[in-house]
């Protein structure tokens, strides 16, 4: 077993939501990454595949489930799978084995943590390390103390799990449209609401947001005055135009404007597009989907993906079908854990 000590952590981390091409829902979660010598223990695992998973700190966990999940991490209970085993990433979209999940043995050494034996795992029966196991990932030697320090930041007030669940409030006269939009974002786990007029709601309220959205109909003047209530509240909100009456582009917007990590921490870092190519720049290998949203001549949405597949580091320039982005157009561009959006410029 290894010897050499690695450094305990954990970084905020999103894998976004949305509504794909096909109509599916994808669920909007925040939670806490793994870190090890301060790299994502996600994107390692990574490199053996592109994994849709989250780990087990989950924003919007009930308190006592959130706190159960810091006890067993820090071996204050007994592990919930055979073998010693703990969950540490599992699927963003339920609780059950069933999907997948990377695990991994989790025990003391002396004063030390140890993490290892990491394999994927579909149910309660101890995996095959040598079929399924994550070669070349771990095993990993914490300090005690550290990594328990780490852990037990998360039982304060003032941990990381006291961050709000996201939500968007959204202005605007066009009742339909909003009401789709607001029943997207509520489905994938974003909360949303719908006002004509936030210029007087209570500060307290405003600063439950992390977005503001606005319809296009909303006047300069109605914008100003719900901004000057949002600065006079001290509300930390991102203000959006929306793009166009498409449902699955505004939730793609909101995705965007919610994620406030620094670039540095993000494999999709740049996206801009014209009437014949996309241009997208990666920061570190990962599978891109991108989609073409544009409204037809009746105004009618009108959505298709025109690549899904890997990319490497670098700048990418991908040709786009020019009848996908003809007229008002936009594209979306996503990661397991980033949103993008630009319009087509002209």
């Amino acid at each position: 077993m290894t010897s050499e000590y690695v450094t305990f952590g954990l970084t905020p981390a999103v894998r976004p939501g949305g509504v794909p091409a096909d109509g599916a829902y994808q669920m909007h979660r925040d939670f806490l990454d793994f870190t090890v010598d301060g790299s994502s223990l996600l994107s390692c695992l990574d490199d053996f595949d592109d994994l849709d998973a989250v780990s087990p700190l989950t924003s919007d966990l009930d308190p006592a489930v959130f706190t159960g999940q810091v006890r067993g991490l820090l071996l204050d209970t007994d592990p919930p799978l055979d073998g010693g085993r703990f969950v540490i990433y599992g699927c963003p979209e339920c609780e059950g084995l069933e999907c997948g999940a990377v695990t991994a043995v989790i025990e003391r050494d002396g004063p030390d943590v140890v993490w290892r034996d990491f394999a994927w795992q579909t149910d309660h029966t101890a995996p095959d390390v040598e079929r399924d196991g994550f070669h070349g990932v771990g095993p990993y030697r914490f300090h005690g103390d550290q990594y328990r320090t780490e852990l037990k930041r998360l039982l304060t007030d003032d941990g990381p799990d006291s961050r709000p669940a996201p939500r968007a409030l959204l202005v605007g006269r066009r009742a339909a449209v909003l009401a789709k939009l607001a029943a997207a974002l509520r489905r994938i786990g974003i909360g949303a609401e719908i006002t004509l007029d936030a210029a007087g709601a209570h500060p307290d309220e405003l600063r439950k947001y992390g977005a503001v959205v606005f319809g296009r109909a909303v006047g300069r003047d109605q914008r100003d005055a719900v901004r000057d209530a949002c600065a006079a509240a001290r509300a930390d909100v991102v203000f959006l135009t929306g793009l166009a009456p498409i449902v699955p582009l505004l939730v793609a917007q909101v995705e965007q404007a919610l994620d406030r990590r620094p670039f540095d921490r993000r494999r999709l870092t740049g996206l801009h597009a014209s009437g014949t190519e996309a241009v997208i720049e990666v920061a570190s290998p990962c599978r891109v989907r991108l989609e073409a949203h544009r409204l037809d001549r009746f105004s009618r949405p009108r959505t298709r993906e025109v690549f899904d597949g890997p990319l490497g580091p670098g700048t990418h320039r991908l040709t786009l079908d020019a009848r996908a982005v003809r007229g008002e157009a936009y594209v979306v561009a996503r990661t397991r854990d980033a949103v993008l959006v630009t319009p087509v410029a002209r």
